[in-house]
């Protein structure tokens, strides 16, 4: 048997990959080993006597089936868990999404014009004081506090108005009574 020791390391250099990936045809053993030149090497390359062998298969159909089944909730219990439950899904992480979620929706509101920038900060403060829990807490409070702003604006302008009424009976009033004492001063005078 002749050593193609030369001819694999070349064959290697030319297909650009490991000796090991170099397949040297068994039957053209000669013609090979007459091969000592990068030149020669390419030509038994083009005729097929020397070919790069193709990537190895590494499947990864059962990794995509456990990942499926993880996903449903499988393979997850106590047993299989390595890491304590902060190093599995942090805690900060968990406040960091909320915070983000909130801020997001506050923004929104205030840009839509839905709240004003002073109950806006009002609000933020208290979404970083962890009041509000989830989107729907904050959307119910936010409801709910405009609502009692209505509520106020509606009394105070009704208050108002009374306010005014008042003082215009109170006004037509003095007017009367002036004017009844002018007449009651002229009947005297006659």
């Amino acid at each position: 048997m002749v050593s193609l020791k030369l001819q694999k390391r070349l064959a290697a250099e030319v297909l650009k990959c490991g000796k090991g990936k170099v397949w040297l045809d068994p039957n053209e053993v000669n013609e090979i080993s007459m091969a000592n030149s990068r030149q020669n090497i390419r030509k038994l390359v083009k005729d097929g006597f020397v070919i790069r062998k193709p990537e190895n298969i590494h499947s990864r159909s059962r990794a995509r089936l456990s990942a499926a089944a993880k996903a449903k909730g499988r393979h997850t219990g106590y047993g299989k868990r390595r890491g304590t439950r902060e190093a599995r899904l942090p805690t900060s992480l968990l406040w960091m999404r909320r915070m983000r979620v909130l801020r997001r929706m506050l923004r929104k509101y205030r840009d839509a014009k839905k709240i004003d920038k002073h109950m806006y900060h009002e609000l933020y403060l208290k979404v970083k004081g962890n009041v509000y829990k989830n989107k729907r807490v904050l959307m119910e409070s936010i409801h709910k506090e405009k609502a009692e702003k209505l509520r106020e604006k509606a009394i105070a302008e009704q208050y108002d108005s009374r306010r005014t009424k008042n003082k215009a009976a109170r006004l037509r009033k003095l007017e009367r009574r002036e004017e009844r004492l002018a007449q009651g001063l002229n009947f005297e005078k006659k």
